[in-house]
């Protein structure tokens, strides 16, 4: 009785190529897409890229007065901050949204930010306008009307009062690096990315600042 012939190799070892060169595809695009993102982590932040070149711009002004202003070096998206303005009503950083915005972190403690806090107002009395605005953040965690009657006796009239009693805020610009002691002020573009933020004090109001500021605010 003659054996039973073996299945051809050839036979079995035969599949179907158009499913392999489909899932190596895949498989390598999935990787350079993966290696791509880690080489570049600022690309999840794209969004503010445009704000960098407007950092670049802006980096010969940052002299005298505010020469300690640093500039952005890669995109950043400031978080949505939240806070109550001076009827304790919720506020937070995107109600200005489509104005630049020279946000401040103060405190009634903070020897340097009293001192500063009168050129702020001045700058706001100055270049606040549907383009520009001062947002000037008070972190009391104790008492909330020691600074509603610091800005009344200063006769600081310009600026908001805009409060955050947990202090909040402070931290989480610290997470991301933007704040590093008081005061600390960001600036801030329409869209929410940073230009470049200072850690101390300002002439806020100086022809230094006012110049780079118009800069900062004019297409």
């Amino acid at each position: 009785m003659p054996e039973p012939t073996p299945p051809s190799r050839r036979a079995t070892s035969r599949l179907p190529i158009g499913p392999l060169v489909s899932v190596a595809a895949v498989v390598v695009a999935a990787a350079t897409l993966y290696a791509g993102h880690f080489r570049h982590p600022a690309r999840a932040n794209i969004p503010c890229s445009p704000t960098l070149e407007l950092s670049k711009k802006l980096a010969p002004l940052a002299t005298g007065e505010v020469a300690a202003l640093t500039m952005a070096s890669k995109p950043v998206q400031m978080p949505d901050l939240a806070f109550t303005d001076g009827d304790g009503q919720p506020k937070r950083l995107s109600d200005w949204k489509g104005k630049t915005v020279l946000l401040n972190l103060w405190a009634t403690w903070c020897v340097p930010c009293r001192k500063e806090m009168p050129a702020l107002d001045r700058l706001e009395g100055k270049l606040g306008s549907d383009k520009f605005a001062v947002v000037a953040v008070n972190i009391d965690t104790r008492d909330a009307d020691k600074p509603k009657a610091f800005l009344k006796d200063a006769n600081l009239t310009r600026l908001g009062h805009f409060h955050d009693a947990k202090a909040k805020v402070f931290q989480e610009l610290k997470s991301i690096g933007l704040a590093l002691g008081m005061p600390t002020s960001v600036l801030i573009d329409g869209q929410g990315c940073e230009i470049g933020n200072m850690a101390g004090p300002a002439e806020w109001d100086s022809d230094d600042a006012i110049k780079l500021i118009n800069a900062a605010t004019t297409p």
